[in-house]
């Protein structure tokens, strides 16, 4: 199979997968016993399709995330800076847990058992959460105050263990706060922007290497088909949780974390 084959594949998978509550790990896990490049630039191809994904966000939401207009001589927009303040407030938690533990949690859970486990357990708590009467306290993103912010950040920190999912993490959280369906996966798109870029940023800084001329093209091969398949899916998700509850979702993953653990134990 070629590397261009390869890169389409795996930033399809990425792109599926990145913002849904699913797991991007676990689909990886899977998809990279069958397709992988060399592992120095598997990291780096990782990053890559992963910034593609970022770009899908903020193309999607570019309206909301740069509506600023000019009052009094200067461009302001109040609900706009509220927006981006409260995703970097929300990403705080995982600047610091990350920094200090993220190495040694992902070196110590790396493991198919435990990425089949977190698959499981997430995939229930999702129904477990539906299931229950809810409460919707916070209709908009504007009413969600810091606090609330701080809170969601620090319970998005448990994507670090493998199969989490950090969309998962982000919704559930949210929604245990108060917020409704639609804040809660709203708000999991825009805490995406700085947490996902930050661990990309960091990423790229450790990985750094110089690539050929054909690595360059399978990097923008994924870049490209991540992007376009991210921004399909997020457009597609905003219309399902319009209509639809998380349910799918949470039984997605105790199949997918079925298959990870059967393939593991029986397979390999």
């Amino acid at each position: 199979m070629s590397d261009i084959i390869k890169a389409i594949i795996l930033g399809i998978v990425e792109g599926i997968t990145e913002f849904l509550p699913v797991s991007s790990t676990g689909h990886l896990i899977l998809v990279n016993q069958f397709i992988a490049f060399d592992e120095q630039f598997t990291k780096m191809f990782d990053i890559v399709i992963q910034l593609g994904a970022i770009l899908s966000v903020v193309v999607y939401f570019r309206k909301r995330l740069f509506a600023f207009e000019k009052v009094n001589g200067s461009y302001f927009q109040s609900q706009t800076a509220d927006l981006w303040k409260k995703a970097i407030v929300g990403v705080l938690p995982a600047l610091v847990i990350g920094a200090k533990f993220g190495k040694l949690i992902q070196s110590s859970l790396f493991n198919p058992l435990i990425v089949a486990g977190a698959l499981i357990v997430g995939g229930i708590a999702l129904i477990l959460l539906e299931n229950r009467k809810q409460r919707e306290k916070i209709s908009a993103i504007a009413l969600l105050d810091y606090k609330t912010v701080l809170l969601i950040g620090l319970i998005q920190c448990l994507a670090m263990i493998p199969g989490t999912s950090r969309s998962a993490a982000t919704i559930i959280g949210a929604m245990l706060l108060g917020c409704s369906r639609l804040v809660a996966a709203e708000f999991s798109f825009f805490l995406a922007i700085p947490t996902l870029f930050a661990a990309s940023a960091y990423s790229l800084f450790k990985t750094g290497f110089t690539m050929t001329l054909d690595e360059e093209i399978v990097l923008a091969v994924g870049f490209v088909v991540s992007f376009l398949v991210a921004l399909l899916v997020i457009a597609g998700f905003m219309r399902f949780i319009s209509r639809h509850d998380f349910k799918p979702f949470g039984y997605y993953r105790i199949v997918l974390g079925g298959v990870v653990l059967a393939f593991f134990l029986l397979v390999r």
